[in-house]
């Protein structure tokens, strides 16, 4: 069985964020704006991801 992916894309810089905010960014696997990468769908990305809403999107 295929595991769930979740697209998440990094769209608002983060230059002027806490460095723990950078390091999740970097972390989810981004190098640059307005990426989208695929990421397994369970608790730790989740989580990653709500520590950032204002810095990245899930996309459909």
């Amino acid at each position: 069985m295929a595991e769930k992916k979740i697209r998440i894309q990094y769209y608002r810089s983060a230059i002027a964020t806490p460095v723990k905010h950078k390091l999740i960014v970097k972390g989810l696997g981004f190098t640059r704006l307005n990426q989208i990468v695929e990421r397994v769908d369970n608790d730790s990305v989740r989580g990653m991801v709500k520590a950032i809403p204002h810095l990245v999107r899930i996309v459909q």
